[in-house]
């Protein structure tokens, strides 16, 4: 299966913080599925850290380039499509890079990895 990791989900598993749930941590251990982290999520990233919201202890590409190729992780570019298809969603939530993701998973038929229960308002489908 296809799994779209959100920021926190993608942060969470590479710190192997134990917020990221076991249902979360089993799918994206496990070797049948593949993972990916948008665009979307290393710009979320690196403007963290760039307004010192997150610590990394490096900078932002060295970070995420580094646990995309370790933890063989996938990159999922952004798409026109994407960018446009996101003034289509009702304001059920306002981050920016999260209403991407939506679009994302809507589009490319990805579920979603992430404790964020609001987007489940969507109807996409969120794993945790």
């Amino acid at each position: 299966m296809n799994l779209l990791l959100d920021s926190h989900s993608f942060l969470w598993f590479v710190w192997d913080d134990p917020q990221l749930s076991p249902t979360a941590k089993a799918l994206i251990e496990d070797p049948a599925n593949r993972c990916l982290v948008s665009v979307a999520s290393c710009w979320e990233i690196s403007i963290k850290v760039g307004l010192k919201k997150l610590e990394l202890g490096e900078p932002a590409t060295t970070f995420v380039s580094r646990e995309l190729t370790t933890n063989r992780f996938d990159l999922l570019g952004i798409e026109l499509i994407h960018a446009t298809s996101v003034e289509a969603l009702p304001p059920h939530h306002k981050d920016p890079f999260d209403r991407l993701l939506v679009v994302q998973s809507m589009i490319e038929n990805l579920p979603v990895v992430s404790a964020d229960t609001q987007l489940d308002a969507y109807g996409i489908t969120r794993l945790w």
